[in-house]
């Protein structure tokens, strides 16, 4: 594994067998991925693509069947893999009787933190995420949705962690308060660190990260930059005569060239010429459904 590169895995599967019937059942099949040191990267996927299993495996919550995983250079069997991480699952479930402040000072504590720093980082944690000080000393039971998202958040930051694994990281959280995550996220990009999260909200995926894979049936489908994944292939004209407004999409440069052309010694005054992109999510959909 290169110097520049926070995950690497080559060839990872997983099988799982029901041990009533016997039957196999392949969750991940033969995904090798690199994740750059400083990137925001998106694992994408449909419901049981076996996104969920492919994360575990970093983690090593999951052991592989085969192929390796490797966070840093190490293996991630090895326990020094995983100091580096921290983690937010989708769905967690925080001891509802702690304080936001007792419970991160309880994880802050096993993740090796010293009591003085506990005590520093907490109150400036909660003000990071977006959750007012005075929620410190309310039970997380009391909590909202989004409120748990962000103390979750926190909590995956107590140990000034270079890799974030980040499974639905905006789930519940209202549109203000996902661009307040995002935020939070640039901030810690712009540190240099590693970004790795899972999410149904493409937009969001759209905005925030540089890099992307699809994965469906335990394969990944695409992968590359979402610069060039959303790139378009061609050209929207929209060029105005006494009639009003009207658009002409174009395939190449040459044709724009060609009909603004025409269209001025027709009398027409040029608007605007703007290539053309793609969402996200179109992207996403052709690729799930077999189309690119």
């Amino acid at each position: 594994m290169t110097a520049e590169l926070a995950i690497e895995t080559t060839d990872l599967r997983k099988v799982f067998r029901n041990r009533w019937s016997g039957k196999e059942v392949c969750a991940v099949e033969n995904i090798s991925l690199r994740v750059n040191r400083g990137t925001t990267f998106g694992l994408l996927g449909p419901n049981g693509a076996g996104k969920t299993t492919f994360v575990k495996m970093l983690l090593s919550a999951c052991i592989p069947t085969a192929g390796t995983a490797r966070v840093y250079g190490k293996d991630t069997k090895d326990p020094e893999a995983r100091r580096p991480i921290g983690y937010l699952p989708e769905n967690h479930r925080f001891p509802t009787y702690f304080t936001g402040a007792g419970m991160l000072d309880f994880y802050a504590a096993l993740s090796g933190v010293d009591s003085a720093k506990r005590r520093k980082l907490i109150p400036e944690l909660f003000e990071r995420v977006g959750l007012d000080p005075k929620w410190m000393d309310v039970r997380v039971g009391k909590y909202s949705k989004g409120m748990l998202q962000r103390v979750g958040l926190a909590q995956a930051l107590i140990h000034s962690p270079t890799l974030l694994v980040l499974d639905e990281p905006s789930d519940g959280v209202d549109p203000v308060g996902r661009r307040q995550i995002r935020d939070v996220l640039h901030a810690l990009e712009a540190q240099g660190v590693t970004i790795f999260l899972n999410s149904h909200l493409l937009q969001e995926v759209e905005l925030f990260c540089r890099d992307v894979a699809i994965v469906n049936k335990g394969r990944v489908v695409l992968e590359g930059a979402v610069s060039d994944l959303t790139a378009g292939k061609g050209y929207k004209l929209v060029a105005m005569n006494g009639s009003g407004p009207k658009e002409w999409n174009l395939g190449s440069r040459e044709e724009a060239n060609g009909k603004i052309d025409d269209l001025r010694r027709e009398g027409f005054s040029i608007e605007s010429l703007v290539p053309t992109t793609s969402r996200l999510e179109d992207v996403f959909i052709e690729a799930v459904q077999g189309k690119k």
